[in-house]
């Protein structure tokens, strides 16, 4: 897997951001988030009173407007930052994948059969291309005749190469990667500019980035907060002439961009690109923001047994002795066996015996022959020089190879061999010479630390289900040791599509991983499908999301990340409605003690002057955005938990916290701004 996802901020990406984020205040661009095009219009107008006090009539302070307009602007650009930082990540991923991408020679398989030289720009949907060892796969495609093996690190950052061959689940190959060994004939699947690299750098780029549904809402929310307090300010100036307070246009804007949801407003597309980055980091593929967001939302997971909950190969679990065999001796010969099988098989039987103790002498092929697993003899083993001659392999095989050695068949094998099969898993007879020893109990393990993740999803509300194609027996078996909630033995696609219409029927979202054809329609069905790169076309369409490791247990990192996503979202949201609080302390008895000095008992943080509480929030409302954007770039920490003890944690943290924060930060520039004598 590849284990440089670590995304860091370089200088070229922040100085990108920096140069983006005076290119953003245009209006055209700016206008997509109401929140700060009205705080870019308050800066247009407190630029103009700068420059020409008197315009809108009665008088103004051309050094305190310029000191409001240029802490406006300051606001907007930080905003801007943040979502230019964000977007920079992606973009550098973007300029890799850019490299990647090249117009490549193809070997186009012409109806007579001969073949013609094009570049990639001219292959289209149904072309077919030959393509040879140590050149590049013009376009994503197919096998359809041949294996071979594929370099595909510079997609996937896995410098080890991976088996392609037709037929299978693994048939699908992609342009731009590097065929090491083999020939291979490749139907293409995309025409020019829909390839699966192009697709993933609009996506890194956040060109086609689509807002999500709760980001609609979001933002929904926050221009009807902005409308509100737009109202509010108006109405302040009729209200204030009754009682002959004559309120600045300049305090008027400040007041309206410290009570509208700017820090919200500012870092609500960084957080979704963000969350976005975070997921490409796993080297996952999100074909949108839904997708991810839908994960943090996840009430059930379908999993598959083989590959993802377990390893997919037969491991030797224990030896077990017949009649009166020593166990010593079993667990000596079983090795014995397996000095020459190269297979995962045997190699676990080697471990599982070096584990239990047997001393590494023993693990010594000087003086011995491997005798290989034959399908007719369905047995394999080691000869020794001195005669010895140790097998293993099916039961009924080793049975007929004693016989005819003239030795006699344990009473007890029959049973212990029922035994191991009842529980689900293998079991190879183990002779040396005519003797039966015992049994090799072969099972198809769980990975480590499967048990420990599913209790996590657990905590997290997330209910486990395992589907195999197992009897129910050692489906059972295998749940119960992985620690799945639920299983569906003896599996077929149209299984799996049922459990997913039941569990969305009672309004919950659901996510699978898959990689072959039969479980597109399963994936296009899940809420969250995230389809294996290794997988066929069929399941990468299908899907919302594409691993590109094909690690199909990167579902639940994804799980996670999306409830990172949602969490700091909230958090976020929370802090800058919070912050209006304080901020209202601030400006309000500023905008109104001078004429009504009953209003300086709502001075509660004793701020110096008016002046200097108005720029105090505002800068507080400034500078409050860049502090925030390592937040909304790492996301807040996700810990399993009910969503009760989760809600009163961030009530407590970023609701409290959001009031607090404000109150010092404000007195503390107050004390500095007349300190420095700026009013």
């Amino acid at each position: 897997m590849n284990t440089t996802r670590k995304a860091t901020i370089s200088e070229t990406i922040v100085k990108r951001a920096f140069i983006d984020s005076f290119k953003k205040l245009d209006p055209r661009i700016m206008v997509k988030n109401p929140v700060m095009f009205v705080v870019e219009i308050g800066f247009i107008v407190t630029l103009i009173l700068t420059f020409f006090p008197t315009i809108f009539g009665g008088e103004s302070e051309p050094i305190y407007n310029g000191m409001v307009s240029m802490i406006l602007l300051i606001t907007i650009l930080f905003a801007n930052f943040a979502e230019s930082l964000a977007e920079g990540r992606g973009k550098a991923q973007a300029d890799s994948l850019k490299k990647t991408k090249q117009d490549t020679k193809a070997r186009l398989l012409q109806k007579d059969g001969s073949f013609k030289m094009v570049s990639s720009t001219e292959l289209r949907k149904g072309d077919m291309i030959i393509v040879e060892a140590g050149e590049l796969i013009a376009s994503d495609g197919e096998i359809i005749k041949g294996v071979a093996s594929v370099d595909e690190s510079a997609i996937t950052g896995e410098s080890a190469p991976v088996i392609k061959e037709s037929g299978g689940d693994f048939s699908s190959v992609t342009g731009g990667t590097r065929v090491i060994s083999d020939s291979i004939k490749v139907r293409i699947t995309t025409d020019p500019g829909e390839s699966f690299l192009d697709r993933m750098i609009n996506l890194v780029e956040g060109a086609k980035r689509q807002k999500t549904p709760n980001e609609i809402a979001l933002n929904i929310l926050l221009v009807s907060l902005t409308l509100i307090f737009l109202i509010v300010c108006t109405t302040l100036v009729p209200i204030s002439s009754y009682v002959g307070v004559a309120i600045p246009v300049a305090t008027l804007i400040a007041l309206l961009v410290c009570l509208i949801p700017t820090t919200i407003g500012g870092l609500l597309s960084a957080i979704g690109i963000a969350g976005m980055d975070r997921v490409t980091q796993f080297n996952v593929i999100a074909m949108s923001g839904k997708a991810v967001e839908a994960s943090g939302d996840i009430n059930t997971i379908i999993l598959d047994k083989t590959g993802t909950i377990t390893h997919g190969n037969r491991m030797a679990a224990s030896f077990i002795t017949v009649e009166k065999v020593n166990h010593g001796e079993l667990t000596k010969a079983a090795l014995h066996s397996s000095l020459h099988d190269e297979t995962p098989e045997g190699r676990s039987v080697i471990e599982l015996a070096k584990k239990i103790g047997v001393s590494e002498t023993e693990i010594d092929v000087n003086g011995s022959a491997g005798v290989e697993f034959k399908a007719e003899t369905r047995m394999s083993g080691t000869d020794f020089s001195d005669g010895r001659q140790v097998r293993k392999g099916a039961v009924d095989a080793v049975k007929e190879y004693v016989k005819q050695q003239g030795g006699s068949i344990p009473s007890d094998l029959e049973e212990k061999t029922k035994m191991i099969a009842m529980e689900g898993g293998t079991p190879l007879a183990v002779a040396e010479n005519n003797r039966i020893l015992g049994l090799i109990y072969l099972k198809d393990t769980v990975k480590p630390g499967m048990k420990e993740r599913f209790d996590e999803l657990r905590k997290m509300g997330i209910k486990t289900v395992m589907c195999t194609g197992d009897n129910p027996l050692t489906a059972a078996t295998i749940a119960r040791e992985a620690g799945v909630d639920d299983f569906i033995a003896e599996a077929k696609p149209e299984d799996k599509i049922a459990v997913i219409k039941k569990e969305q029927a009672e309004g919950k979202l659901v996510a699978m991983t898959g990689d072959g054809t039969n479980d597109a329609p399963a994936l296009a069905q899940a809420d969250v499908g995230l389809a294996m790169n290794s997988g066929t076309i069929a399941a990468k369409e299908a899907a919302n999301m594409v691993d590109l490791d094909s690690d199909p247990t990167k579902i639940i990192e994804v799980v996670a990340i999306g409830k990172q996503l949602l969490m700091t979202r909230g958090a976020l949201t929370t802090f800058s409605i919070a912050n209006d609080v304080a901020k209202y302390f601030a400006i309000i008895p500023a905008m109104f003690m001078v004429a009504i000095p009953q209003m300086s008992a709502l001075n509660i943080m004793s701020l110096t002057t008016p002046q200097s509480a108005i720029l105090a929030a505002l800068i507080f409302n400034a500078i409050i955005i860049p502090l925030l954007i390592p937040l909304a770039m790492k996301g807040v920490k996700y810990v399993p938990m009910s969503s009760t003890k989760l809600l009163n944690r961030n009530l407590l943290i970023f609701g409290l916290g959001g009031v607090i924060v404000p109150f010092i930060g404000i007195k503390l520039i107050d004390l500095l701004l007349v300190l420095m004598n700026l009013v």
